[in-house]
């Protein structure tokens, strides 16, 4: 395989030092507000999980490769009666 089209352009941004920097502070962010509001958040958690089930049943019926619209579970019928 050859790589060498990668060579010579710039790095994404959160493979950059600033993008490194700023995910780590975010994520340190996002520790400290949970840490602090565990309370509420525990005390939400039960409705979380039951919000969770109908959206992931309305969002995941289009995907994971079982699609309906394809026709190919509907039997055939014989037109040889």
């Amino acid at each position: 395989m050859d790589h060498s089209h990668h060579s010579g352009s710039e790095l994404p941004f959160w493979k950059s030092r600033n993008g490194i920097v700023l995910i780590m502070l975010a994520v340190i962010g996002l520790f400290y507000v949970a840490r602090e509001h565990f309370g509420h958040l525990s005390q939400a958690l039960p409705y979380l999980i039951l919000l969770l089930c109908p959206l992931m049943h309305i969002f995941g019926h289009k995907h994971g490769g079982h699609s309906h619209q394809d026709g190919a579970d509907t039997p055939k019928h014989d037109s040889r009666k």
